[in-house]
């Protein structure tokens, strides 16, 4: 029996619009577990779909867990070798995101598929392809290169780990089920041969679907609401703060669209910062100081202006005392939009936790990847102002970092990077 064939009758739910934190759409998902073996539930028939304006895994609901990966192209591979991996690649996730065996079944051959995910549904898996600077060095296409990719400047709180920083090709691996995400990443690697080889790999997982009582913001390890002020596709501006627009001439072009770039359009960048959390002098501070350096309360994801989550920051308010009840220093005041210019970038995070350091402290934090039409004027402004006098820059500490040119999304029939690569 095929996997298309276990999800039957179930059928696949969409994920539609972004909810942030704990996953959406996992309506009826089981309240409580038995021994007994249960049909396929929303979690597993859920499917996204690979083709579209733009790549899956953007705007798609947090997932619980996560792959990053990164590879370099080998010595001697260049445009050519670079088209027909991303045609494999696009293919593969393809099938894997409708629930399809990696190799389109075949019975034999390489391309087997490994069984890790049988008898699992698509359960919300993405795959999503981005190009690093590197990448257009190797293939001859510095020309095609947009000025977005332009090197992130250093930041006072950066201690990058070169051999886990950039690299020539990112894939963003994401499911709602940790074996069939796992499946996706061993058929990418297997189908980087013989063009490309890892340079580095990163596991991230966020809240199960179905483990709070209705979908909620993601919390972290620091144990914060986190995503709440992240913008919505529902706003008028939200495609023109994430998506790159359409070339000079097209429907719905910006002006300022270079043609030359024309392969990006509906696409993104994502800035990828491995990001450590010092949770055991974090975990000394009482809750009232978290509170103070976050600008929010823990408990509910509120700020300390008054109201609820969702309520928006008053930054002038103040206490009795005639201070601001939101901190000058706030890690959410200082990265608020209103204070960066309207400057705004989509986080779409995983949790990491890669075991315990010699010197006894966890070895975790965010696996951060934000979004945005350009990374200067995104990422950039804000993280500089953050750097110069954020209240959680002590607790912190940024290991590795990538940037990356994200294609939009492939027609039916088209691979991702078709635009750009055959050109």
């Amino acid at each position: 029996m095929t996997r298309r064939r276990l999800i039957g009758s179930a059928g696949a739910a969409g994920a539609a619009g972004l909810v942030l934190g704990a996953a959406g759409g996992a309506t009826g998902y089981a309240a409580t577990r038995s021994d007994e073996p249960t049909a396929l539930t929303s979690v597993g028939s859920a499917q996204v779909m690979f083709h579209g304006k733009h790549q899956p895994g953007i705007t798609t609901p947090l997932q619980a867990c996560g792959h990053l990966v990164a590879f370099d192209l080998v010595p001697g591979a260049g445009r050519k070798e670079a088209a027909a991996l991303m045609r494999r690649w696009s293919a593969t996730a393809g099938r894997l995101m409708a629930g399809e065996p990696a190799g389109g079944g075949a019975a034999d051959g390489p391309d087997h598929d490994t069984g890790i995910a049988l008898d699992a549904g698509p359960s919300s898996l993405t795959v999503t392809f981005g190009f690093g600077r590197t990448f257009f060095e190797r293939t001859g296409l510095t020309d095609r290169r947009p000025p977005g990719l332009d090197p992130l400047p250093p930041f006072s709180s950066d201690r990058l780990d070169a051999a886990r920083s950039n690299g020539d090709l990112w894939v963003q691996i994401g499911a709602d089920d940790a074996l069939v995400a796992f499946h996706a990443l061993r058929a990418v690697q297997k189908e980087a041969a013989p063009a490309a080889r890892v340079r580095w790999q990163m596991n991230g997982f966020n809240r199960s679907p179905g483990a709070t009582a209705e979908p909620m913001t993601a919390r972290n390890l620091m144990g914060q609401v986190d995503g709440t002020n992240n913008p919505r596709p529902a706003e008028s501006d939200f495609d023109r703060r994430i998506f790159v627009p359409d070339a000079p001439g097209a429907s719905g072009a910006r002006e300022g669209a270079d043609a030359k770039y024309d392969w990006l359009a509906g696409g993104s960048y994502a800035v990828v910062r491995r990001i450590r959390m010092l949770l055991d002098d974090w975990e000394k501070l009482p809750e009232r100081r978290q509170d103070q350096v976050i600008g929010r309360r823990k408990k509910d994801g509120a700020p300390l202006s008054g109201g609820a989550e969702t309520t928006a920051m008053d930054l002038d308010k103040a206490g009795s005392d005639g201070k601001l009840l939101i901190p000058d220093n706030a890690h959410a005041r200082i990265s608020a939009p209103e204070k960066n210019s309207g400057a705004a970038m989509l986080r779409r995070p995983f949790s990491y936790h890669d075991g315990i350091s010699a010197d006894g402290t966890p070895d975790a934090g965010l696996l951060f990847i934000c979004w945005q039409a350009d990374p200067q004027r995104g990422f950039v402004p804000v993280q500089r102002k953050l750097d110069r006098g954020d209240a959680l820059s002590p607790f912190i500490r940024h290991e590795a970092s990538g940037l990356f040119a994200v294609p939009g999304g492939a027609a039916d029939g088209e691979y991702v990077g078709q635009r750009l690569l055959e050109s």
